[in-house]
């Protein structure tokens, strides 16, 4: 078996399944000290310390990327329900936010590392404040993610705060990226969207930036910036940056979808966030149909209010088959495409969410001795999963070889600490007076 060796670690008689594949396989993933993936064997052939064994009762799927999120929002779960988006930004979220300090954004972190882990999520993209606390619980959990500064105003300021997040983090461990976060074109004016785009493409990085959530984003951008979505796209330079994450697209023009289906260009559905909010449903059929690469996301804990991908699967895979009243839209593969490699990809990790040799060993594996695992097999794994499965099956959470989290015990995160922590800083936000 070229590449094996015994000092390699094994996950032992998997049944393997990723968006390349057609059917899963059965075998044994052999994972070198660099935490790539070497060699994918006959079940139960493969040298090597077995780090996990499957026992021929697991499902090896690649982690689950959550392409668009606020994870510090944690701390914010439950403000503001049930009100029309603008409305619960400006009265209830942004005045929080303006009183919040590091400490607050690094235990909210903490508390969503503990959320996504457990669920099998292994890769973020996050733009928020403080953001070099949100890189430290990266690192700390052993997660992977793409992180930018949000962006408002015409903010000299908080433009050099990201750069020098990037000339901190971008790369460290490998695990992390650094991206430009200009919030939204109804908080960014033109010309600081415009320099912020040339600085993207002068240091050779990626943008995350929010893109047409609401009807009312819409109906106001060609009077706010004298031209539609399509022209401010490519006029601004947004569509020539390395990466441009474009979360929500909601409501972006049907006709002018075939402008983003570019290599470098990723719009994520965000579901559940859209349905709570009242936003609408992102065209998901739409762009796919125009070749658009199309990711999936929760937004932060304050809108969904859970950072549960197995939710956004499942109600992505749904939601457009009763919209279209089409059952062929859009497919458990499709959905699971959607949240593995097309994010990974999509925000930067050009070798992560495939169980391939060469790919990083970012790998979940789901037990499948449950009820709902009753028919299952080598044929149908995805239909089982989105449809059949949740979060609560996940066994085990790896990122690049090393176990994060397995059979309900985190190897990297005191859970009762971080729970305490973020308790504590949540009566003090409870206090904070936003009438």
């Amino acid at each position: 078996m070229e590449g094996v060796s015994p000092d390699m670690a094994v996950i032992r008689d998997v049944l393997i399944w990723d968006a390349e594949r057609t059917d899963a396989e059965r075998g044994d993933i052999v994972i070198d000290a660099g935490g790539t993936i070497s060699e994918i064997t006959e079940p139960g052939t493969a040298p090597g310390e077995v780090m996990i064994d499957g026992r021929g009762r697991a499902i090896a799927l690649p982690g689950l990327v959550n392409s668009h999120t606020h994870v510090s929002m944690t701390l914010l779960r439950g403000l503001g329900e049930e009100l029309p988006l603008m409305d619960w930004l400006r009265n209830k979220i942004f005045p929080v936010e303006d009183r919040l300090r590091a400490e607050h954004i690094r235990a909210g972190a903490d508390l969503a590392m503990l959320e996504m882990i457990a669920g099998g999520v292994t890769c973020l993209a996050d733009m928020y404040y403080f953001m070099n606390e949100v890189a430290l619980a990266v690192l700390g959990s052993g997660m992977r993610a793409a992180l930018s500064r949000g962006l408002t105003g015409e903010n000299a300021q908080k433009l050099r705060e990201n750069l020098d997040l990037a000339d901190e983090f971008n790369g460290r461990e490998g695990r992390l990226i650094v991206q430009l976060g200009p919030h939204a074109p109804y908080t960014v004016p033109r010309r600081a969207i415009e320099n912020i785009a040339h600085t993207a493409a002068e240091k050779n990085l990626g943008i995350h930036f929010h893109w047409l959530e609401t009807k009312g984003e819409l109906d106001s951008f060609r009077a706010e910036n004298g031209i539609d979505p399509v022209e401010y796209l490519e006029q601004t330079g947004l569509l020539d940056v390395r990466e441009l994450i474009l979360a929500h697209g909601v409501w972006f023009p049907h006709d002018g979808l075939s402008s983003a289906a570019r290599g470098n260009v990723t719009i994520v559905h965000n579901p559940k966030s859209n349905l709570k909010l009242g936003s609408g449903h992102a065209p998901v059929r739409q762009m796919l149909e125009s070749g658009v690469n199309v990711a999936l996301g929760t937004d932060g804990a304050a809108s969904n209010n859970r950072l549960d991908m197995w939710d956004e699967m499942r109600t992505a895979a749904l939601m457009h088959k009763g919209y279209h009243l089409d059952p062929t839209l859009i497919s458990a593969r499709q959905v699971l495409k959607m949240a593995t490699v097309n994010g990974a990809s999509g925000i930067g990790f050009k070798d992560v969410g495939l169980i391939r040799k060469g790919y990083k060993a970012d790998i979940i594996l789901i037990d499948m001795s449950g009820p709902r695992y009753v028919g299952c097999n080598r044929t149908n794994v995805p239909e089982f999963l989105v449809y059949a499965g949740s979060s609560r099956d996940v066994s085990a959470t790896i990122v690049a070889g090393k176990i994060l989290y397995k059979d309900g015990e985190y190897m990297t995160l005191d859970k009762d600490e971080i729970i305490s922590r973020a308790s504590k800083y949540r009566e003090e936000i409870d206090k904070i007076d936003v009438k």
